[in-house]
């Protein structure tokens, strides 16, 4: 009885050593260098919501927190590499709204969006402002529509790429005002606003860190803001559902994820402190200038943005037959 009771001990003892060890594990972390991958090139929103937050928790932990640029396939390399890297809350993944776009487009992803990736925390929002070219002389979202519904199938709008948030942006004015225009995706932003400022394409939905000084330099006509409410940068111009189309909204927005296999304790860990970053006074003096605007939440709340906008993203795709090969 005696020896049995001590093989019991010793096995509850053995049982015990992991969680004693993942529990130290929590308390220390971060005690190395920490990762966030930027699914892709430096200069969109991903990358500069990513490099601020990072140095800034660089600052306040004394751990360096690097940036990893690791472009390709609309963001789904680097979610593939987070999904897959060890669970211990030392690579991260900062996103946009096209990592809940992937979901609704790609028939096969090296990941599952739901059961591999959590949210750690939305970090900013923007929006897009719809622009035309200057030449075309409309005014107004009603004088587009107008436009367009006299010559069906002759219009086109620009996008940074199928699958972008700039062509689901498009996608779904074109479907809620009604009318009949042919998508045209190009390699990126810069050249989507290139040939909507030429005239050669008739509209774009452009985020408004890209093209607030276009328009107010008179190079874009700065027609409507995707957003709910009208948008500080340019304020004259009116929302689309506002301006023409009832109901309609569409955010870009960014955040962080990590493993899903994460211990929770690490997790809730770095969302307190991003988000005491986020809501920080030099954090509004630092994205409000570019159109963002901070956006603290829960992993909880985070996890069911994304789920909510696959959700819509996928309706979008199938109304208009959307599909990444």
């Amino acid at each position: 009885m005696i020896i049995r009771i001590a093989a019991v001990a010793a096995l509850a003892l053995a049982m015990a050593a992991p969680a004693r060890a993942q529990q130290a594990a929590d308390a220390d972390y971060p005690s190395r260098t920490i990762r966030i991958l930027v699914g892709f090139t430096p200069g969109g929103g991903p990358d500069i919501t990513a490099r601020y937050i990072a140095q800034r928790l660089t600052d306040a932990w004394k751990q360096q927190v690097i940036v990893d640029n690791r472009p390709g396939a609309g963001g789904t390399i680097a979610a593939g590499t987070v999904a897959r890297a060890a669970p211990d809350g030392y690579t991260l993944l900062s996103v946009s709204s096209a990592h809940a776009v992937a979901a609704a487009i790609y028939p096969k992803l090296p990941y599952d969006t739901f059961k591999d990736l959590a949210g750690i925390t939305e970090t900013a929002s923007s929006c897009y402002v719809l622009v035309v070219s200057p030449s075309l002389g409309i005014r107004s979202v009603r004088e587009l529509l107008a436009a367009a519904k006299a010559k069906p199938g002759q219009f086109n709008f620009s996008s940074a790429g199928v699958g972008s948030g700039t062509h689901f942006a498009g996608e779904q004015f074109k479907a809620m005002a009604g009318i009949e225009v042919v998508h045209v995706p190009f390699k990126g932003i810069p050249e989507s606003l290139t040939e909507t400022m030429t005239g050669r394409v008739q509209f774009f939905m452009a985020p408004i860190a890209n093209s607030v000084n276009l328009v107010r330099e008179g190079k874009l006509t700065g027609l409507a803001v995707s957003s709910a409410k009208r948008d500080v940068l340019l304020p004259d111009l009116p929302t689309v559902s506002e301006a023409g189309v009832p109901g309609y909204e569409s955010i870009l927005w960014f955040g962080l994820l990590t493993s899903s296999g994460v211990p929770r304790p690490i997790v809730n860990k770095l969302n307190s402190e991003i988000v005491r970053i986020l809501r920080d006074s030099g954090t509004y003096e630092r994205f409000g200038p570019i159109g963002m605007t901070p956006r603290p939440m829960s992993p909880e709340d985070f996890d069911r943005l994304i789920r909510d906008d696959v959700a819509v993203f996928t309706r979008i795709a199938r109304a208009a037959n959307i599909r990444a090969d």
